[in-house]
């Protein structure tokens, strides 16, 4: 029979996972696993528990939980080497974004049945200095949001609490003096954001990069120059009609290997999770990992 991890945050989102946990265990021994359950309750026990992982004792792992705790998983998955093994991502958390972008499904038997059908597509993965992401690294306004609100806020509100928290960060931001290093030239300049971006969205906005994909080898820069208030409003109408990135207040770039510095104390963002503080190198690993999909 075949072994297959499922890995579960009981706090994602609603925290209404665990209702359904006997229907996965059902539907996942009627396709042949043998399901090994972890219920993650504090910082860095996923990782303790990975680690210790023999790399051909499973067949295939499914996560449940939000981008965060998708992120851990996958920084685990590289880090021991347990990356060639498939993986299932269940979005049960406040944010979905990469999920949202495979439109992954979240009730158990149209997820068991992905399983079931056994369909995987290698994912590229990205390495900022030593750590990994999946979805985007980020900096500057609002790219901090989800580590900065109080989880009682964000429990209380969903994501309308990403929403009021980025507005409060609005009245106080200024830009931030970058660097950007790509293979073809050096940009030095004042931006208000940062993202670069392996699939299309991030935020739960889901077409930001149009001409991304998570298969190409390279990342999609979009950074955001100083845009103000004043030009919020002609960004925001380039958007709606698909033509924002040619906006002259935006800077986008496709590459596989990206610099950021400043003279700024700035931290990145991975996936919604504290990342390292800039300067920072972005580097691609081409189909880095397997994923489930319909």
């Amino acid at each position: 029979m075949k072994k297959i991890k499922l890995i579960y945050n009981p706090y994602s989102g609603d925290k209404t996972f665990k209702f359904d946990l006997d229907i996965y265990v059902t539907n996942l021994q009627e396709i042949g696993y043998e399901v090994h359950m972890f219920r993650s309750i504090k910082q860095g026990d996923i990782e303790d528990h990975l680690k210790h992982i023999q790399k051909d004792f499973y067949d295939a792992f499914i996560v449940s939980g939000g981008d965060g705790t998708i992120n851990i998983v996958l920084n685990c998955l590289m880090k021991y080497e347990l990356n060639h093994i498939p993986i299932a991502i269940i979005p049960s958390g406040t944010a979905n974004d990469f999920a949202t972008f495979l439109k992954l499904p979240k009730e158990p038997d149209d997820a068991c049945k992905i399983i079931a059908n056994n369909k995987t597509i290698s994912v590229d993965v990205g390495l900022c200095n030593e750590q990994y992401f999946i979805n985007v690294c980020a900096g500057g306004l609002f790219a901090n949001v989800s580590e900065k609100i109080d989880k009682n806020f964000k429990e209380a509100l969903g994501k309308l609490g990403y929403y009021i928290r980025a507005l409060q960060e609005m009245h106080t931001y200024k830009p931030i003096n970058l660097k950007i290093t790509n293979s073809n030239e050096v940009i030095e300049d004042k931006f208000d954001l940062f993202l670069v971006l392996n699939s299309s969205g991030t935020g739960s906005i889901k077409n930001l990069s149009p001409r991304a994909s998570i298969s190409d080898g390279q990342f999609d820069f979009i950074g955001f120059r100083n845009v103000g208030i004043a030009n919020l409003p002609s960004v925001a109408i380039k958007y709606l009609k698909g033509e924002y990135l040619e906006h002259d207040k935006i800077l986008y770039f496709q590459d596989r290997e990206i610099i950021i510095e400043s003279v700024e104390d700035v931290y990145s963002d991975l996936d919604g999770e504290k990342g390292p503080m800039l300067p920072i190198a972005i580097k691609n690993i081409p189909n880095a990992i397997k994923v489930f999909v319909e």
